[in-house]
Formats: C-alpha cells, structure tokens, sequence
C-alpha cells in the first residue's frame, strides 16, 4: 500500500514538472530551442526548478549592425534555476549559458551570467498569460576565442491557447564585441513569434 501511494504521489509531482520546446520565427530569423526540466529526472531536485536546455539560432545580416559582413549561427547551452516569489505570480530565476558563433570570420565565444524573470497574468477568466524577460552579461573575464564581451537582453509575452501549447511574441537583442576591434557589434535586434509546446 506504502509503495502505490508512493507512486502515485511522485507521478502527481511529476504532472507538474515539464519540458519546453520553442521555435520562434520572422521574415529573416529562425531559432529552436529546448528546455528540460532536471526534477523529472533526479528526485533529489524539486520539479519546475531546475533547467537545461540548448539553442540553435540562424539568423540573417539585415538585422545585424551594418559592420557585420558574414555571419555564421548562434549555438548555446544553458542552466537555469527558477523560482517562485511569494503568491502573486513572480518568479526569480540565475542562470549561465555557454555559447559560440563566428562574426566577420572572427570565432566569439562566451559563459554569460544572467537573471530571469516572469510574471502570470491575473486574468483567471482569460487563457494562461505571462510576460517574461531575462538579461545575461559576460565580461572580458568569460569571453573566449575572439570575444570581449557579450549581452543579451529579451522580453516576451506568452499565451496558453491550448492546455501546455501556446505562442509568444518577443523581442531580443544581441550585442557582442571582440579583441583589437573597437566598439560593440550587434549581433541580431529584432521582433519574433513563435510556438511553444510543453511536454
């Protein structure tokens, strides 16, 4: 009897702690990303908690600074802890990424450092709503191969339609900069909407 409400319990725990996939779009970008949450697959973590995930990201020049010349796909790992403030719907999260592209032939690499936020819309008649955003740094310190620094900042809004699959209008902009070469480079500015599945 132990053993079957011990079962039960952690298959109710777990209902709750799921993985993301999204893929956002516009008339030039493509980027594909997946998170998954570690409750699912370490009891020791509290699920909902605890991600990694990965990014693709192909995007076009024409929404890159005029001084980038060739540029090649963003690829990134990432880690991140969330968590709940309180009861009226915030949540805090920190967070690192690992990430690597080629701009003007130039390799960049970095290990930016950020935080998160989200906020669920008080609207209990409505469909589930949030608005999300996140910034993330690195300095010199945690920039390799070419890079000098690296930020990265977005927001986005997101919209249940259908239970755990919604979509979400964001914008991100992505700025890096490189040794012996003055001045920040930006990397990719511009409006997305996409779809995002959970599972």
């Amino acid at each position: 009897m132990l053993k079957k409400l011990t079962l039960i319990t952690a298959c109710a725990v777990s209902a709750f702690a799921l993985h993301t996939a999204e893929l956002n779009i516009n008339d030039k970008d493509l980027e594909v990303g997946m998170q998954f949450d570690v409750g699912q697959f370490n009891d020791s973590v509290e699920p909902n908690t605890m991600f990694v995930g990965g990014k693709f990201f192909s995007p076009d020049s024409t929404h890159s600074t005029n001084d980038i010349n060739s540029i090649n796909p963003y690829a990134e790992g990432s880690f991140l802890i969330m968590r709940e403030i309180g009861n009226m719907g915030m949540s805090l999260g920190m967070g690192a990424k690992l990430n690597y592209t080629k701009v003007n032939e130039k390799d960049f690499s970095a290990l930016p450092l950020g935080l998160e936020f989200g906020y669920k819309i008080p609207a209990p008649k409505l469909v589930p709503m949030s608005i999300n955003g996140s910034l993330y740094y690195a300095p010199q310190v945690l920039s390799f191969l070419d890079g000098k620094d690296y930020l990265e900042y977005r927001i986005h809004y997101d919209v249940e339609l259908i239970e755990n699959a919604g979509l979400t209008i964001g914008y991100r902009s992505m700025n890096t900069s490189f040794e012996n070469i003055s001045g920040t480079l930006n990397y990719n500015s511009s409006w997305y909407f996409g779809f995002k599945v959970k599972f």
